[in-house]
């Protein structure tokens, strides 16, 4: 399917690894001018060398800024005023018992992944409103919608994102421009292989059995019964962002392996 990317530019967030950065992959592939980003120069051209390895014909270039805060985001709207499609994907979690989840444990969360992609939301929807046509998607999570008992501050935010993307889809009735949501279920991101490695070695167990291990107990309601990948996530946020569908907005998009029982 032509998903209509050719030429558009496209920011993506905390691309330099995981899901961000099979999403940059991905726009890439379909002609896309892909703007990654990450905290720092080398993740960021090293995330670009890769990136044009993959794509060989990719037109990308890069921002080094911590967009968690208002800086790095004012940083990045500098740098490119005007884009078509938008990515809030950068985001940060941490398992933390709700007792000793502090005040400053809770701002950071929700400055980190609420307001970062309000910040760009914000600017950017400004000329996708004048041009009549955009694309802005929230990277949220499965934990929006039922809000993990171990990290519930992490929750919170993704429910978050949830609400921000479909007030701000309904201010953008009759226009070309869509709003959305992409929900992952547990997904092989460096931070989560990290965690899991962690896990490993501090149970002594290999990663494949923590693993299973999470599944059977944590999540045990997923139907894949094992991570994603990034790329199978990535597949779903190209396509929201594509002229393809642009009959979606306003929507929280599934792709979580089964994890959320609910049918709707």
């Amino acid at each position: 399917m032509e998903l209509g990317l050719t030429a558009k530019r496209a920011l993506v967030t905390g691309s330099s690894a995981g899901i961000g950065f099979a999403t940059a992959v991905a726009l890439a592939r379909e002609g896309a001018h892909v703007i990654v980003n990450g905290r720092t120069a080398a993740r960021v051209e090293a995330a670009l060398a890769q990136l044009r390895k993959a794509v060989p014909e990719a037109q990308a270039s890069g921002i080094a800024a911590d967009v968690s805060g208002a800086a790095g985001c004012a940083q990045v709207i500098a740098a490119h005023p005007e884009i078509d499609v938008l990515v809030n994907n950068m985001g940060i979690f941490e398992p933390k018992p709700f007792a000793e989840i502090s005040d400053a444990d809770w701002l950071r969360f929700f400055e980190a992944n609420v307001m970062s992609g309000i910040r760009l939301a914000r600017h950017y929807v400004n000329g996708m409103r004048a041009r009549n046509w955009g694309r802005i998607v929230f990277v949220s999570s499965e934990s929006g919608v039922q809000i993990p008992t171990e990290m519930i501050h992490y929750g919170v935010t993704k429910t978050a994102q949830i609400a921000v993307a479909r007030g701000l889809a309904e201010t953008l009735t009759g226009t070309q421009v869509t709003v959305n949501t992409v929900l992952p279920g547990p997904t092989a991101s460096e931070g989560v292989g990290n965690f899991v490695a962690q896990l490993a070695a501090g149970q002594g167990k290999d990663a494949a059995t923590v693993e299973r291990e999470f599944f059977s107990t944590a999540r045990p309601s997923s139907i894949l019964q094992r991570f994603a990948t990034p790329e199978e996530v990535a597949a779903l946020i190209a396509f929201v962002c594509s002229a393809q569908a642009s009959a979606t907005t306003g929507a929280a998009l599934r792709v979580d392996g089964g994890v959320v029982r609910a049918i709707l």
